[in-house]
């Protein structure tokens, strides 16, 4: 839909960790990587404080000048980065490069705003959806434990999951690691 050299997709965990998820080349990778390690670049501005960054040449980009000088030398001269965003969540960056200056003009903007919005409402429908499975079969590894607690030391169900909640307390381990380590070997880890 926007005609571009390199693709890309970047995801922002906990508000603060920035991964490349996906890229059309490893060089993409590498160009994300830029950013995460010296702190500054149309992603960085993106993930902060921006919808979308147009940087028509890396050779003449003043904004970020660190980050430019870098990317040119891998031969990408253009850039596109759209947030990929819903109304609750802001999960990351689509990102098109290009070795041509001025490559991406106010359309492929608007194009490119299209495919993000599509992307992230896709991404966080999956996710909401994993979580729910996830939290499912939490629900049931945990019953499962309670189960093992209150036969072998003839607990009632409260005072089985009290030991659950209390032992992963103790022991910094979260609630259904602790239940799935008594399910699969039939003992507290």
């Amino acid at each position: 839909a926007v005609d571009c050299d390199f693709a890309g997709v970047i995801f922002l965990h906990k508000r603060s960790r920035i991964e490349t998820v996906a890229a059309t080349d490893p060089l993409i990778e590498k160009v994300d990587q830029v950013q995460v390690d010296i702190g500054q670049g149309p992603d960085v501005d993106t993930l902060q404080n921006r919808l979308s960054v147009i940087v028509d040449d890396t050779h003449t980009e003043t904004r970020w000048p660190e980050w430019a000088a870098l990317v040119a030398e891998t031969g990408i001269r253009s850039m596109l980065g759209v947030r990929l965003y819903t109304s609750d969540e802001l999960l990351g960056t689509l990102n098109l490069s290009s070795r041509q200056p001025q490559k991406f003009d106010g359309d492929d903007q608007a194009v490119a705003h299209v495919l993000a919005r599509h992307a992230a409402v896709a991404i966080a429908t999956a996710r909401k959806q994993e979580n729910l499975w996830q939290a499912a079969d939490a629900r049931k590894i945990i019953g499962q434990a309670q189960g093992i607690l209150m036969e072998r030391y003839d607990l009632d169900a409260e005072r089985a999951f009290a030991v659950l909640i209390r032992y992963s307390q103790d022991n910094n381990i979260k609630l259904r690691e602790v239940a799935r380590q008594l399910v699969e070997t039939r003992s507290l880890p």
